[in-house]
């Protein structure tokens, strides 16, 4: 099975499971969205989600978090892993939209990767999930599937990203990008599927019979 086959099969038992793949971080604009993603580093979405409910319905603007200052913001959120570092990206990342950008989110990967605190990753989740823009935000968790699919060689994200953009439709991306989030957690679990189990893996390699060691990001 080459890769097109490939994608044209994930793409169908995808779109069966998950038809619709809403924003798993809750928010209430897309600063709040950008702060989520922000803060779903090494830390779950649930996680990030109880978090910020007590937290977005007060404080939702970069203006609110520069006020604060990173003291409160960090006892905000000091229920999420690596607080103290995140709070101060928070902040200044604040800092830096209502100095340079009138408070408003950029629209570009050029800009939003400027930003204290935000990666390629992230400015490709506010892309896609905020503005629409097709994007494939590539994590350590679509890295390993994409491997256990034999979509990509497993070098680093970065090349994964790019075999992932050239095999799939730029179409489906930003829908992609979720959907596989969604069945990795459900169905192709790091420590269960290893490659051998969940329907993707058995469509992809009907004759598998060795466990996949990926090679991590």
């Amino acid at each position: 099975m080459n890769e097109k086959e490939k994608a044209k099969n994930i793409l169908k038992i995808l779109n069966k499971i998950y038809p619709a793949a809403p924003v798993p971080l809750k928010h209430r604009n897309i600063f709040t969205l950008l702060v989520s993603v922000l803060l779903s580093a090494q830390c779950t979405d649930l996680n990030v989600n109880n978090v910020t409910k007590n937290i977005y319905p007060k404080y939702n603007k970069p203006e609110h978090f520069v006020k604060l200052g990173r003291k409160k913001i960090e006892n905000l959120i000091k229920k999420i892993g690596i607080f103290r570092i995140k709070a101060k990206s928070i902040y200044l990342m604040s800092k830096q939209l209502l100095e340079k950008h009138n408070g408003k989110v950029p629209k570009t990967f050029e800009e939003l990767e400027k930003l204290p605190g935000v990666g390629h990753k992230t400015a490709s989740v506010v892309m896609s999930q905020g503005f629409g823009y097709p994007a494939f935000a590539v994590d350590t968790h679509i890295h390993r599937l994409a491997q256990r699919w034999g979509l990509t060689n497993g070098k680093n994200v970065v090349q994964t990203e790019k075999d992932l953009k050239r095999i799939f439709p730029k179409n489906t991306w930003s829908k992609l990008h979720l959907q596989i989030i969604y069945y990795g957690r459900e169905y192709c679990k790091a420590r269960e599927c290893y490659g051998l189990t969940c329907k993707i893996c058995n469509t992809c390699y009907p004759n598998r019979k060795k466990p996949v060691i990926t090679k991590k990001a």
